[in-house]
């Protein structure tokens, strides 16, 4: 039996799971990470725990699975996002640690760089549609600004799946998919920009090179072995940029295939043989790591974590009835709100708490409980907010779907999509059919897992994810309830322009806070 172990290494920490060679996942083992808030606008990790939790989370995969560790043929890495990670020539790590994609610093380098560089211009070439400051070459700017003796030092700067394949391999290299988030990378071209390059001050030779996410870059040395209880020898392929590998694992491995990824923040994602690009609602487009294709996305701050305010805040007598053992919080909400009809009477929830991102007129948007009266219950206040964050969602779905068709089927993954009734909401307010399929929760770790089959020569190209995605259950929209949620959704659209205006005055206020 040929095994290939998958890394899907998150800001939250690293799960390892193990394939068989025809892509049916066997076992897996999830080792935690911690960031860090030094100042304001900081978010930092430590690639000495990223490493750390590879070799937990390996280990205590061989433990849990009982293979023959001699059946292993590759392994790979989707990592997170917009990671630099500054590396000497020989090879030692420079920060103990460095920024991830939320750290947002290097506003004030990202404001210099477009005093040169038309902005809207860098974005229709790089595709790079979160906030400026968040890209890698902002940060390494802010290197060279704030630290110029790192900057100096620097042979290179590699992304987090990038050092995990160093810390393996001992090569310095990324992949197209994880430089297409540098700031500098040409989406159509296929390379780093020299133009961008040359405006940025940063020499092209501390970038490292790109490869194919299923280019093998080496095997693992005997040190790694030895940290991670595998032979030496094993292959290691490129790997890929979480987002990539997502939508990779769900499926989307052509035109208009899309899925919905639902946690804490949540996007829609789309694969197409072109970038989607526009600066007006500005998807953020990463490349992908299937030959050819590119994944387009657009995203809302606030779900997951927005429902679980509903939960601490407004739900605290079904988290004493959890602590008694009467169930879970959230399947005890789920269940009242499938008691409030339609509409929530007529309650409709922002669900922006976390502020706006490029979908919204405003940043400083915040949520709301728009046509709240005395008459409605908690179960209205839990329904309103299912409904409002699927209703954000279909506003980001329909800013894709504009430009490129996208497919009668929508895949859900991530823990939200595991509640019936949730489920049936997205289906009634896409009006898409939402599929259910036996990868579930590891669609990154598959997605990483079809790189490394392919690189190793397992697997000849991408397409036995077609078949490994094939619906095995799902729900169909109601086309009465469909046409009830558009009158919803006119509704809805209209609360968050205004409730844009309104976090536009209350940012203008200013408070003296505490002094009255």
């Amino acid at each position: 039996m040929d095994y290939i172990i998958a890394y899907d290494l998150g800001t939250g920490g690293t799960k390892a799971s193990l394939f068989k060679a025809d892509g049916e996942a066997s076992a897996s083992y999830f080792a935690p990470c911690s960031t860090y808030y030094p100042e304001k606008d900081f978010r930092e990790q430590k690639p000495e725990e990223w490493w750390d939790m590879v070799v937990q989370s390996t280990r205590g995969l061989l433990d849990k699975s009982d293979i023959n560790s001699a059946d292993i043929r590759a392994v790979a890495v989707s990592g997170h996002s917009l990671g630099v990670v500054p590396m000497s020539g020989n090879g030692e790590l420079l920060l103990e640690s460095v920024p991830i994609w939320s750290d947002a610093r290097a506003g004030v380098q990202a404001a210099n760089f477009f005093k040169n560089i038309d902005e809207k211009q860098w974005y229709l070439k790089t595709g790079n549609g979160f906030p400026a400051a968040l890209y890698s070459i902002f940060k390494i700017l802010w290197y060279r600004d704030n630290m110029p003796d790192v900057y100096s030092r620097s042979a290179k700067f590699i992304g987090t799946k990038d050092y995990i394949n160093f810390r393996m391999t001992g090569v310095m290299a990324t992949d197209f998919s994880y430089a297409s988030g540098s700031g500098v990378y040409d989406l159509k071209g296929w390379k780093y920009d020299e133009d961008l390059l040359r405006a940025s001050g940063v020499e092209k030779g501390k970038m490292p090179e790109i490869l194919s996410s299923t280019e093998v870059i080496g095997e693992i040395t005997c040190n790694a072995a030895k940290d991670l209880g595998l032979p030496q020898g094993i292959k290691v392929v490129c790997g890929g940029v979480d987002n990539a590998c997502m939508a990779a694992g769900a499926g989307c491995i052509e035109n208009g295939k899309a899925y919905t990824s639902l946690g804490t923040s949540s996007w829609i994602a789309v694969s197409s043989d072109v970038p989607i690009v526009d600066n007006e609602k500005r998807p953020y487009v990463f490349t992908h790591i299937v030959p050819g294709q590119f994944v387009s996305a657009t995203a809302i701050f606030s779900a997951g974590n927005s429902y679980r305010w509903v939960r601490d805040t407004l739900c605290r007598n079904l988290l004493e009835a959890e602590a008694r053992g009467e169930g879970n919080a959230y399947e005890l909400m789920n269940a009242l709100a499938a008691k409030s009809p339609l509409g929530a009477n007529k309650l409709i929830f922002n669900p922006s708490l976390a502020g706006g991102s490029s979908l919204d007129d405003s940043v400083n948007i915040r949520g709301t409980f728009a046509g709240l009266d005395l008459a409605h219950s908690q179960a209205d206040i839990i329904r309103a907010a299912l409904e409002g964050i699927s209703l954000n969602l279909r506003i980001a779905m329909d800013v894709l779907a504009s430009y490129t068709r996208l497919s009668d089927d929508m895949l859900l993954v991530g823990g939200g999509g595991k509640s019936p009734f949730w489920r049936q909401l997205f289906a009634d307010i896409y009006n898409k059919n939402i599929t259910e399929s036996r990868v579930g929760e590891d669609a990154g770790s598959l997605g990483a897992a079809a790189a490394a089959a392919v690189g190793a020569g397992l697997w000849k190209d991408f397409s036995p994810l077609v078949k490994i995605n094939q619906r095995t259950g799902g729900v169909s929209p109601n086309a009465g309830r469909a046409a009830e949620y558009e009158k919803i959704l006119a509704v809805f659209i209209e609360v968050a322009r205004r409730q844009s205006e309104i976090g536009d005055l209350l940012h203008g206020i200013g408070l003296n806070a505490g002094k009255c």
